[in-house]
């Protein structure tokens, strides 16, 4: 199964959800037509994940009732796909930041992540 399939089927089975929203968030390299310099696009390039978004978190005591949005990051991989040391790198820098950022490998591996964390937030 390709990436893309993979990534679609995460949005779908995340979709469902209403506290959760990801974008597909396409990333690369183009050349600048007027200057030819290369041009890098997409968050957190290189190494941001394949879908970013947010979860929706309810704050208390003190804010009781206001809800936030945490920044989530999932790169999707294939059952063989590597992870590059940029993207493990991402990882790290959104979990540091109070951030959720995975690996997967499937919508159901993403499903589980998104359900532990909204039952035991503090285990990231």
């Amino acid at each position: 199964m390709s990436e893309t399939l993979i990534q679609q089927q995460i949005r779908l089975a995340l979709g469902k959800f209403g506290w959760v929203r990801m974008f597909r968030n396409n990333s690369g390299k183009l050349p600048d037509p007027r200057t030819g310099r290369w041009v890098e696009f997409g968050v957190g390039s290189p190494g941001g994940g394949d879908l970013i978004g947010w979860r929706t978190v309810k704050i208390t005591p003190d804010m009781v009732g206001q809800e936030i949005a945490q920044f989530v990051s999932l790169e999707v991989k294939t059952a063989k796909g590597r992870v590059r040391p940029e993207q493990e790198n991402w990882k790290r820098v959104v979990l540091s930041s109070g951030g959720l950022a995975a690996i997967v490998r499937s919508a159901e591996d993403a499903v589980r992540i998104m359900k532990d964390i909204a039952l035991k937030p503090d285990a990231r």
